[in-house]
C-alpha cells in the first residue's frame, strides 16, 4: 500500500474528511488530496513534503515514521546530518592581509601641503569678497521706497434694485388635520406619498419633484401649506376635494 493510499484509508478510518484534515493542520486541501494521491509536488520540496506527512499522520491517529522512511526510499533517501564542524566553516579560506606600519613622512608631507593650499585659498577669498563687495555698492541701485499711498476702493454694487427669488426646485406641502378624514397623496409619477385616516391634529410633511395631488375626503377638514405659503382649509363645507400642486403654487393674486 502506498503512503496515498495510506493516508486515504487511515483519514477515512478516523472519519475526517480532507477539509477537516486541512483545517487542523493548516495545510491546503488541495496538498492533502494530491498527498493522498501520492503527488508530493504540491508540498514544495520534500523537507516540507515530510513535515505534512508527519502533521496529516498525527491528526488522523497513526505513527508517521514509517510512512516517511518510505518517502525517503522512494524520494532519494533522508537529508545527512551536517556536523556543527562543516556547517561554520566556509567553502574558501578567508585571505588575511598583513598590517604594515603607517607610513608617517606620506601623512606629515600630506598634512603640510593641506595647511598651505588652505592658506592661499584664504588670502584669495578674503581680496575677492572685498572687491564683490565694491562693486555692489557702486553699482547698486536703492530700491524704491514702498508706497504709502491708500488702495482705490473698488467700486461697489448698486443697491436697492429688486432681487430675483431663486426658481424652485421641487414642491412642499404641509397638511394638519382639523377633524378625522380620509386623505390620499400622490406624486406625478403616480407614486402614493401617503393613503389612509388622518385624526385631528395630525400633521404630515410631503415633497416631491414636479407635483402632488391630494384627494381629501370632506372638504375643510385639514389646513394646508404649499410651498411655505398658509392656504388655509381649502373646500369648507364640502364633499371631496381634489386639489394639485406644482412648484409655482400657489400663484399670486
Amino acid at each position: 500500500m502506498t503512503i496515498g493510499e495510506t493516508l486515504t484509508e487511515e483519514r477515512q478510518r478516523a472519519g475526517l474528511t480532507v477539509t477537516q484534515v486541512s483545517l487542523q493542520t493548516r495545510i491546503r486541501e488541495t496538498v492533502i488530496r494530491g498527498m493522498e494521491a501520492d503527488d508530493f509536488s504540491f508540498c514544495g520540496g520534500n523537507f516540507y513534503a515530510r513535515g505534512h506527512i508527519r502533521s496529516v499522520s498525527r491528526v488522523i491517529g497513526i505513527d508517521p515514521e514509517p510512512l516517511v522512511a518510505e518517502f525517503d526510499a522512494t524520494h532519494g533517501g533522508a537529508p545527512q546530518p551536517v556536523s556543527a564542524a562543516s556547517a561554520f566553516e566556509p567553502e574558501q579560506p578567508v585571505a588575511f592581509r598583513e598590517r604594515r606600519a603607517p607610513n608617517w613622512s606620506a601623512a606629515m608631507a600630506l598634512a603640510l601641503a593641506f595647511v598651505v593650499v588652505y592658506g592661499v585659498v584664504q588670502v584669495i577669498g578674503h581680496d575677492g569678497g572685498a572687491e564683490r563687495r565694491t562693486a555692489q555698492q557702486v553699482a547698486g541701485t536703492p530700491a524704491p521706497a514702498p508706497s504709502t499711498s491708500a488702495p482705490a476702493p473698488s467700486p461697489s454694487p448698486e443697491t436697492g434694485g429688486p432681487v430675483a427669488a431663486a426658481p424652485r426646485t421641487k414642491v412642499e406641502v404641509q397638511v394638519e388635520a382639523k377633524r378625522t378624514t380620509w386623505l390620499n397623496a400622490q406624486d406625478d409619477k403616480g407614486r402614493t406619498l401617503f393613503s389612509g385616516m388622518l385624526r385631528k391634529g395630525d400633521v404630515k410633511d410631503w415633497s416631491a419633484k414636479r407635483e402632488i395631488r391630494l384627494v381629501i375626503g370632506v372638504g375643510g377638514s385639514v389646513d394646508l401649506t404649499v410651498n411655505g405659503k398658509d392656504l388655509g382649509s381649502p373646500g369648507q363645507g364640502e364633499g371631496v376635494q381634489r386639489l394639485s400642486f406644482d412648484r409655482d403654487d400657489p400663484e399670486p393674486a
